[in-house]
């Protein structure tokens, strides 16, 4: 199933959007959209899909979801209906990085939460003292004045960018996250993205850089945290599961369009990255599409 695009606008009095979902108004399906979200689901439970991640939230999970990220969040009901105590509440928060602007940005001051901005761009759960310490300000932003909203939106990314409390949810692979910055890594990201259902190998890719493979692994491990062949299954498996909630092919053609040419292999490293099997993720994900 495809991602729907939601529009978001901003006002006369704001760049940026905050808002209280209740009950029923919590309801979304399957979208994606331009602007960072940060979602504190303040009382719900259910299972949330972020990217080629699924898994469960409950009462005080926050999470940061980075630009054109696709995701749905699956209440269970009874946080859904106007039943007095039992029904939900989450606070969203939306805004584009641009509106910072990009002088604001560069500031040396600036340096952590520019670096969170991209990050995010996988989806973050938020864990530890920051999931603890952020509700109060994220609520105090629904009754401030404009200005005290974008002071206390920089200082909870601050907060977030210097603790590093926080796991990534969605691979890599899953969206063509791109940076700015013409650097060595970003051309090779560029040529996996390109390249990643054929044969690649580590001295393809080592030549990319005018690099000996043993000194090309060095440096990848070094600017990422992870090996270059991990990256790659990362890729591989991202975009095999896109092709798997978004596509009609089937199991065996993802395998083959992914790069792979080994069913064996292809279950194996899909359980690795996602602890499901590749069918068993699909069935999962299409449950999730007809409750609610």
């Amino acid at each position: 199933m495809k991602p729907i695009l939601r529009q978001i606008t901003s006002t006369p009095q704001s760049s940026f959007l905050v808002r209280k979902d209740v009950g029923d108004s919590m309801l979304n399906n399957w979208h994606y959209h331009p602007e960072i979200e940060l979602l504190y689901i303040k009382k719900s439970s259910g299972t949330w899909l972020i990217g080629d991640h699924i898994g469960h939230y409950k009462n005080g999970d926050i999470v940061l979801i980075g630009p054109n990220l696709p995701h749905c969040f699956r209440h269970q009901y009874s946080h859904l209906i106007n039943n007095g105590k039992v029904v939900g509440e989450s606070i969203c928060i939306k805004f584009i990085p641009a509106i910072f602007g990009s002088s604001f940005l560069n500031m040396p001051e600036i340096k952590t939460i520019k670096n969170i901005l991209t990050t995010c761009q996988c989806g973050l759960q938020l864990t530890g003292k920051t999931k603890i310490n952020l509700p109060a300000s994220i609520e105090k932003m629904l009754v401030a004045s404009p200005g005290k909203k974008l002071i206390y939106l920089l200082s909870i990314l601050e907060e977030i960018a210097e603790c590093k409390e926080y796991i990534s949810l969605s691979s890599t692979g899953f969206m063509q996250t791109h940076d700015n910055n013409r650097d060595k890594i970003k051309l090779i990201f560029e040529y996996t993205f390109m390249h990643y259902n054929e044969k690649i190998t580590l001295n393809q890719v080592a030549l990319l850089l005018n690099m000996t493979t043993q000194s090309f692994c060095r440096y990848f491990k070094n600017k990422t945290n992870k090996t270059y062949i991990q990256f790659l299954m990362e890729v591989r498996i991202g975009y095999a599961c896109k092709l798997l909630v978004e596509d009609e092919k089937n199991v065996s053609e993802v395998c083959y369009a992914c790069g792979y040419n080994n069913m064996s292999h292809f279950n194996y490293q899909f359980k690795t990255i996602t602890k499901k099997t590749p069918l068993k993720y699909k069935g999962d994900y299409l449950k999730m599409q007809t409750v609610g």
